[in-house]
C-alpha cells in the first residue's frame, strides 16, 4: 500500500486579512509589503511545488477530497457557530474569533480543509492506503467548538476522528500534536473522552500562553487521556527525540489505539518566526520514523497526518519533504539547505542535561 497526499489548490486561496505579522494593521502598525498573517499559503504551496520538482509527488497517491458534510461538522461545532460563519463568509468575510480572518468563500474553504482530513483518515482506516498526509489549510488544532482561534476556523482533525467513529471505522485514537503551539482546541474537544488520547508537545507558554500545563490530564471519564509535554525554548533536535522516547512513545503504547493521528506543525523549526525551538528537517523525519515504528507495532501501521502550523516559507517545504519521504519510503531526497548550519546551533551538553531533568520529572509523574 502507498502513502496518500491529500491536497486542493483552493485551500491556498484562503485569505488572511490586512495584518502585519501577528498584528492587525492600524494605528502605529503600518502595512507590510508582503501583507497578511504569518499563516500564508506560500509555505504549503512551496511544499507541494518542491515535491513536484524533486519527483516525490510521483511516489505518492495524490488525492483530493470534498467539503466536510454538515453532519460531520455538527459532531464538533454547534449549528449556531456554523451558521454565523457561513453568513459572514457569504457577506464577504470578517473575523469571528482571535486572529482568524477570512475572506469571501472562507466557510467553504475551511470545510474543504476539514474534508481533506476526513478523506485521508477514512482511506487509511479502510485499508486503501498505508498512511496519509492532508495538506489542510486553514489549520485546525486551535479551533474550539464555538470559537475560532489562532488561524484555525474548523477543528479539522476532530471532525475527521468523529466522522470515522460515527462510521464505525475506529474506536480508540491517539492524536499527537507536535506543532510548536499547544493544541488547545483538540484538547478541549476530547478532554472528557477516554477513547481519544490527546498529546501535545509544545513550547512552554508560547500560544495560547495560559494553558498547556503538564498537570492538565483530562476530566471525568477522560482523566488520564490528555497529556501535555511543555518544553523549554531552544530544546533542539535531541530534546525533541528524547521527549518522544521518554514520554510520548510509552503513553501511546500503553493506550493501544486503532490509529495514530498527527497534528503536524513545522513551526518548531529553527528559523520559524513564531517558535524558538531549534528543530530541523531531520528532527521531523526522525519523529516520523519513531511514530511509524510504533504504529507498525501496535495498530497495523495506520498513521495519518494533517498539516498545522509552520511559517518559514523557505524551510517548511524541506521539513515536509523529509516527513513525506519517510512516510512513503521513497528514495527521493531534498537535501536540507541548512544542514550544515543548524546542527551547529543546537544546545550544548549543559542545556541537554537541563532538558533531561525536565523530561525526567514529567516521566516520573506519569
Amino acid at each position: 500500500m502507498s502513502t496518500g497526499f491529500f491536497w486542493d489548490e483552493r485551500c491556498f486561496w484562503h485569505g488572511g486579512g490586512n495584518y502585519a505579522g501577528m498584528l492587525p494593521v492600524g494605528g502605529l502598525v503600518q502595512p507590510m509589503a508582503s501583507g497578511g498573517l504569518p499563516e500564508s499559503p506560500e509555505s504549503k504551496r512551496r511544499l507541494k511545488n518542491l515535491m513536484d520538482v524533486t519527483g516525490l509527488s510521483g511516489d505518492l497517491a495524490l488525492r483530493g477530497g470534498a467539503e466536510a458534510a454538515r453532519e460531520d461538522l455538527l459532531r464538533v461545532h454547534p449549528a449556531s457557530y456554523l451558521d454565523a460563519f457561513k453568513a459572514a463568509s457569504d457577506a464577504g468575510g470578517g473575523e469571528m474569533g482571535r486572529r482568524t480572518p477570512f475572506g469571501p468563500g472562507g466557510y467553504e474553504i475551511a470545510a474543504l480543509s476539514a474534508g481533506l482530513s476526513v478523506a485521508a483518515l477514512e482511506a487509511v482506516l479502510r485499508g486503501e492506503l498505508r498512511n496519509a498526509y492532508a495538506l489542510s489549510r486553514p489549520p485546525g488544532h486551535h479551533c474550539l467548538p464555538d470559537y475560532p482561534n489562532g488561524f484555525c476556523l474548523m477543528a479539522n482533525l476532530a471532525i475527521a476522528i468523529e466522522a470515522a467513529r460515527a462510521n464505525g471505522l475506529t474506536e480508540r485514537v491517539v492524536v499527537l500534536d507536535w506543532d510548536v503551539h499547544h493544541g488547545n482546541g483538540t484538547e478541549a474537544i476530547f478532554y472528557e473522552d477516554p477513547d481519544v488520547l490527546t498529546i501535545s508537545i509544545h513550547q512552554d507558554r508560547n500560544y495560547p500562553m495560559d494553558i498547556g500545563d503538564f498537570a492538565d490530564r483530562g476530566r471525568g471519564k477522560g482523566t488520564g487521556a490528555n497529556l501535555n509535554v511543555p518544553l523549554p525554548p531552544g530544546v533542539g533536535h535531541r530534546g525533541y527525540l528524547a521527549a518522544m522516547e521518554r514520554i510520548v512513545t510509552p503513553q501511546i503504547r500503553a493506550f493501544q489505539p486503532d490509529v495514530i493521528v498527527i497534528a503536524c506543525g513545522f513551526d518548531a523549526a529553527a528559523i520559524d518566526p513564531l517558535g524558538r525551538m531549534l528543530a530541523t528537517a531531520e528532527t521531523f523525519r526522525m519523529m516520523t520514523r519513531q511514530v511509524m515504528t510504533l504504529a507498525d507495532e501496535i495498530c497495523g501501521g495506520r498513521l495519518m497526518m494533517a498539516h498545522e502550523g509552520g511559517y518559514s516559507e523557505a524551510y517548511v517545504p524541506f521539513c515536509g519533504h523529509h516527513v513525506l519521504q519517510e512516510m512513503s519510503g521513497s528514495a527521493i531526497t531534498a537535501p536540507d539547505p541548512f544542514g550544515d548550519v543548524f546542527p551547529l546551533r543546537q544546545p550544548g551538553a549543559t542545556f541537554d542535561r537541563f532538558v533531561e531533568h525536565w523530561l525526567a520529572e514529567m516521566a516520573e509523574a506519569l
